[in-house]
């Protein structure tokens, strides 16, 4: 019997595998945490698609993710990452993950880890939604508006509330799976 999977990801090996081992599963690494951060904000006005197949490129590009050796990039870094064909080659979302990594250290030293300081926002219980079609999902929500709002005072760059939403999905703090999705009741808290 086939599984019954959420439409987004339908057609696409890569994308099943996304949705199928990843997207929704509550997270508590914070290199992960950094990683969908710069993937979110690399994704602004692109399909997650997009950049998932440039996931490994990025991968590379971004010091496997690390935050510190992010954080030290500098302009010649920066004129290296404008050239690599391999990730989404943007001045200010290269710049912003620079950026981002420095205020990501910030939150570290301030909650222990960013983990903490992300799942304050729901008492460290994921938000299972209850959505029978795509259409239903929204792009935002209170939550995310929350969330990208404290982010941007804190000094954070591309976390506009949907951004920060589909972070909040990605990482597991809200699942949408649609409830027929197989994944919904693997993850339903």
């Amino acid at each position: 019997m086939e599984k019954i999977r959420c439409s987004w990801c339908e057609n696409d090996d890569l994308m099943m595998k996304y949705h199928d081992k990843e997207w929704g599963v509550p997270n508590h690494d914070d290199r992960k945490h950094f990683e969908f951060l710069i993937l979110e904000a690399a994704q602004a006005g692109l399909s997650w698609k997009t950049v998932l197949n440039k996931r490994e490129n990025y991968r590379k590009a971004f010091s496997q993710f690390n935050p510190r050796l992010v954080a030290r990039y500098e302009e010649k870094t920066i004129k290296k990452l404008l050239q690599n064909e391999g990730i989404i080659r943007n001045r200010l979302k290269i710049e912003s993950s620079i950026n981002n990594a420095k205020k990501f250290l910030d939150i570290q030293k301030e909650w222990k880890s960013f983990d903490n300081y992300l799942w304050h926002f729901v008492n460290n219980k994921p938000v299972t939604n209850k959505w029978k079609t795509i259409k239903e999902l929204p792009p935002k929500t209170l939550l995310s508006d929350q969330v990208s709002d404290d982010l941007k005072k804190r000094g954070f760059k591309f976390v506009g509330s949907t951004v920060i939403y589909a972070h909040l999905q990605a990482v597991g703090i809200v699942n949408d799976h649609l409830m027929t999705c197989f994944r919904y009741g693997e993850l339903k808290n």
